[in-house]
């Protein structure tokens, strides 16, 4: 069987589905890689260590994509891409299913269609889990980002000319990113508090020397958080009304505010008024890593960093794991090893998806010629 690997031709993406050290491992199973040249260049990959890793390097995508069998990609094809491809093609990526205009477009053109975001949460699937490997990433990313704006220091010194204080850090959202983010502005030396809708997940934040920020939570409220994950509860009003005085206390004595909140499928959380963005000081820096999907603060603009009238940055980086591209592609193509290792069929060297499977099951969006994935009211 033959894997195509195309350049990503999204506004901003320097990622690359598939490395050299994961072409190697594709090539020693059996399979013929098959690379665009200059697809890895933006994710120091150059094409000839893809050759070195015995894949084969062509001049276009269309070279890549005609005879592929299985397609390996970032972002979703465009229906451009969509149509180089062969019918019955299996097609890899991140395919935002629930935002996505082509699916229609995938199903006539006969691919099947493999969302890997939508890799449930199991044990055997955190190897294969894209969210969470870019989501690593993107929350120590996020820090650098604010710390390069920041016009002072994280840590604490101790100077001839004075002390210097520590940044104070608030982090919204502990998942991944935020735990990351926590652990990166502790090691910096700022002093970091942070907030999440899970009861949870103050035990994390208290492992990495994080301060919670506790909202009252009535004991039906902590049964409904414990039972969905955390994230699929309504809160009542009186939460939402004591969180969003927590929050306005806690972000307008912040000097750094890093966002992570998202909810997939749907727009995300606005945590962040306008009001309380008011109140914080000058050269104050905010990093709402949900502008892609809405923005957990008011003000944000994806792409774009946004300076207020009291001098607080807003920094609405879009795709923060593409600015450390080298990195969160080596850990993405693993992502696609290891989900598809297992469904390798020795025998006849081929890749057989098994439809059936917990982990692969829920990731089908469109089924040879069928679009299968049903969008969230």
């Amino acid at each position: 069987m033959q894997i195509g690997v195309i350049k990503e031709t999204a506004a901003g993406e320097t990622r690359v589905a598939a490395t050299a050290e994961t072409a190697k491992k594709f090539t020693s199973l059996g399979y013929q890689v098959v690379v665009q040249s200059g697809a890895g260049v933006a994710s120091s990959c150059p094409d000839e260590h893809y050759t070195a890793a015995g894949a084969t390097v062509v001049a276009t995508a269309a070279d890549a994509l005609k005879d592929a069998d299985i397609v390996l990609k970032v972002v979703a094809p465009t229906a451009e891409e969509a149509g180089l491809m062969k019918s019955g093609a299996i097609v890899l990526a991140a395919f935002a299913p629930h935002a996505n205009p082509h699916l229609d477009a995938y199903a006539a053109k006969g691919l099947t269609c493999v969302a890997m975001e939508l890799i449930p949460r199991i044990t055997r699937a955190q190897s294969s889990d894209i969210l969470s490997s870019q989501a690593n990433v993107a929350g120590y990313k996020a820090v650098l980002l604010a710390a390069n704006e920041y016009q002072r220091m994280f840590p604490m010194l101790m100077t001839a000319a004075g002390t210097v204080k520590p940044a104070r850090v608030v982090v919204l959202g502990v998942g991944v990113a935020g735990l990351q983010a926590i652990a990166t502005a502790k090691r910096l030396g700022a002093v970091v508090e942070a907030s999440d809708m899970r009861p949870a997940a103050k035990e994390q934040v208290e492992s990495l020397g994080g301060k919670w920020l506790d909202v009252p939570m009535s004991e039906e409220e902590k049964a409904k958080a414990l039972g969905t994950g955390g994230y699929a509860w309504v809160p009542s009003p009186e939460y939402v009304r004591d969180q969003a005085v927590i929050v306005d206390k806690a972000v307008s004595n912040a000097d750094i505010v890093i966002t992570t909140a998202q909810i997939p499928g749907r727009k995300a959380p606005v945590l962040v008024k306008a009001e309380t963005v008011a109140k914080m000081k000058p050269g104050s820096v905010i990093v709402d890593m949900a502008v892609g999907t809405g923005g957990n603060v008011e003000g944000s603009q994806p792409g774009q960093t946004v300076s207020t009238a009291n001098g607080v940055k807003i920094i609405g980086e879009a795709n923060i794991p593409a600015l450390v591209a080298a990195e969160t592609s080596a850990l993405y193509a693993r992502n696609m090893v290891n989900f598809l290792e297992p469904m390798h069929d020795k025998e006849s060297k081929s890749l057989k998806l098994n439809r059936e499977d917990e982990m692969v099951k829920p990731t089908i969006i469109v089924d040879g010629g069928q679009v299968i994935y049903k969008k969230p009211n």
